[in-house]
């Protein structure tokens, strides 16, 4: 034993540190990825254990613990990789069945912190418009909370799925007060006031939410002295609710109300004093609304911008300055509204001065310039702000086509209508209206055809344009089919626009 150990010594040492990790075994060398093989394990195995005898004999007869060491490191290298690669095999195979196959997976267990997860990527999904992915992952749990039910609810309210809503929330096993919120909330969004309504009284509690959301609708629609019937049944106001009355007071041209209203407290916020202040300015009555200003006891940017642009838009520009000097702090809006300003009392060159001055602009503040340059028919010096604007919005668009419309530019036009990423009824009108100017009526029809075609409702001004063109070019019934059309949709008469055809030859009109 001793003999055959010491001539396997002699032919190669065991590799302990360094290259690659293995034993020298005569002309062989064995790898870890080798130990897979079970001839070889088994090899290595009953030599260990010969090692194992040998270094026992070794140190027993001779006494030579060189020699020992030597066994020592062979048994070494040959068992430590093996315990090592043994170990990892042992780790990743399976208890039962086919080791080559993996264990079926578990189905995720509903915890707390699932059930978050879930509604999150609900609450995601629906804000990204996919509304159909939302529901998949809603129908995939086994179970939901309030709050997975009422995420589908707004989500679907929010992508204006008023239907799929309310389904939703006739099949909720159990509401609570948010559930009832966001649905009268939806409605009112909605425009359906009858069914927030309904929604209101079936209620078995409410909250300060609850009716504030119907105040709210109330105003916001016409509906003051409904709102004022609701405000006056809260139990406990809140700042929302009183600044949700005069908000309707206000909007709706009860400026007289709204006074009084105001006169009856004396804790209203910020909000309050610019919303009545805004009422006056609205009205043309900057006496009533500089007289609030002064006796306000905070004053924010709103504030120095309301009471700026209320003198700016009545011509009172020296007063509109004097505040602009004065005002504290100068946001986007405060420099927007002296621009816009001097544009309305024909004061170009100032206006260009403090919009060079500003130091932020945005769309509204370019689309102003722009529109002062149009008016002056200065349409070069518009044309070279509209290129240098990073800011193009679809106004800045129309704008645009208008001006070189209006000054005979129809080519202009149409390159600037063609290269539009997105249009509305005033692009259609600028460029419709631009033609039948020119006398282009047949082209004019082409546009409105082609209008129609794209699913862009004609306004009041683009059916008046098309009927003066078809009397021009005498198509009497493409023009009474578009007059009964404007008819049938509200927006005229039934007497609107006969001289047009009737000069055209129709005796039919005027009868």
């Amino acid at each position: 034993m001793i003999v055959e150990s010491n001539r396997f010594l002699s032919r190669d040492r065991p590799r302990a540190f360094g290259g690659r990790r293995g034993l020298a075994t005569g002309e062989q060398v064995v790898e870890d990825d080798d130990v897979a093989n079970p001839h070889i394990r088994d090899h290595l195995v009953i030599h260990s254990a010969t090692i194992r005898r040998t270094n026992l004999s070794s140190a027993k007869c001779t006494g030579d613990c060189c020699h020992s060491m030597h066994l020592r490191l062979l048994h070494s290298s040959c068992i430590r990789p093996l315990k090592k690669q043994q170990l990892r095999r042992n780790f990743h195979k399976p208890k039962f069945g086919n080791p080559k196959r993996s264990a079926p997976a578990k189905a995720p267990i509903d915890t707390d912190s699932n059930i978050v997860q879930w509604n999150t990527t609900i609450t995601n999904y629906m804000r990204s418009g996919q509304c159909d992915s939302a529901l998949c992952i809603f129908e995939k749990m086994t179970r939901r909370t309030s709050v997975s039910w009422n995420a589908m609810i707004s989500g679907y309210l929010l992508n204006h799925r008023f239907d799929l809503a309310h389904q939703m929330f006739d099949k909720m096993p159990e509401r609570d007060l948010v559930s009832w919120n966001v649905m009268i909330t939806g409605c009112v969004r909605n425009g359906n006031l009858g069914a927030a309504r309904r929604l209101f009284d079936q209620m078995p509690q409410r909250d300060a939410v609850s009716w504030n959301a119907m105040l709210s609708g109330y105003a916001q629609n016409g509906y003051v002295q409904e709102a004022r019937m609701i405000f006056d049944k809260i139990p406990n106001k809140n700042s929302i609710s009183w600044n949700g009355i005069l908000a309707a007071y206000v909007q709706n041209g009860r400026i007289e109300e709204a006074r009084k209203l105001f006169e009856s407290n004396s804790s209203w916020d910020v909000i309050s004093w610019n919303c009545l202040m805004g009422g006056y300015v609205r009205t043309k009555k900057l006496v009533d609304a500089r007289y609030l200003f002064d006796k306000m006891p905070k004053r924010d940017e709103v504030s120095w911008n309301t009471m700026i642009s209320g003198y700016a838009q009545n011509g009172q520009l020296s007063e509109a300055q004097k505040l602009f000097d004065e005002s504290p702090v100068r946001d986007v809006y405060t420099w927007t509204a002296m621009v816009s300003g001097y544009i309305q009392n024909g004061m170009l060159d100032e206006a260009r001065k403090v919009f060079d001055e500003m130091p932020v602009k945005n769309s509204v503040s370019w689309n102003a310039i722009i529109a002062g340059y149009v008016q002056s028919k200065k349409i070069d010096i518009a044309k070279e702000l509209f290129d240098l604007m990073p800011c193009k919005n679809i106004s800045s668009w129309n704008t645009m086509i208008t001006g070189f419309a209006q000054n005979g530019s129809i080519d202009l036009a149409m390159d600037l209508f063609k290269n539009m990423p997105r249009r509305d009824c005033i692009s259609w009108g600028a460029i419709i209206a631009g033609h039948a100017h020119l006398g282009h009526n047949e082209e004019a029809l082409r546009l409105f055809i082609e209008m129609k075609r794209d699913g862009e409702r004609a306004n009041r001004s683009i059916f008046s344009c098309i009927l003066s063109t078809c009397a021009e070019i005498t198509a009497l019934e493409l023009g009474n089919q578009f007059h009964a059309q404007l008819v049938k949709v509200g927006l005229v008469s039934g007497w609107y626009s006969c001289g047009y055809l009737a000069s055209a030859g129709s005796p039919d009109l005027t009868t």
